[in-house]
């Protein structure tokens, strides 16, 4: 009879330090927000990359709270969809699987009536 050594489970792959946006999801904000710019809704935003999420923030003036939080949360992809679009009050005003269909709620509040 011989005795075999148990073969070792491979070692879990490490979690990512912080959750980062990719160089196209980044492009496709960048360029809703230049859009905002020209309009003269937003002046500022911030970034934020932690453990659990990437956030991305609109400021009217840099003082104030943000106007919208773009967020990415990688955990909720197989579920609502890892994108969301937060409000200044905090309530979801869209989430979804693809960052450019999240990102449409933004872009209506460039059309306007023209007097």
């Amino acid at each position: 009879m011989t005795v075999q050594t148990p073969t070792p489970f491979p070692p879990p792959e490490p979690l990512p330090d912080q959750v980062t946006f990719d160089r196209h999801e980044l492009g496709a904000i960048l360029r809703l927000y230049g859009q905002m710019v020209a309009a003269g809704e937003w002046r500022d935003y911030g970034l934020s990359f932690l453990r659990e999420v990437a956030v991305f923030s609109v400021f009217r003036r840099t003082a104030e709270f943000p106007l919208y939080r773009i967020e990415k949360r990688p955990k909720l992809r197989a579920k609502q969809g890892m994108y969301a679009v937060v409000g200044m009050d905090g309530f979801i005003l869209r989430r979804g699987h693809d960052l450019a269909s999240v990102l449409r709620v933004l872009e209506q509040k460039l059309i306007r009536p023209v007097d």
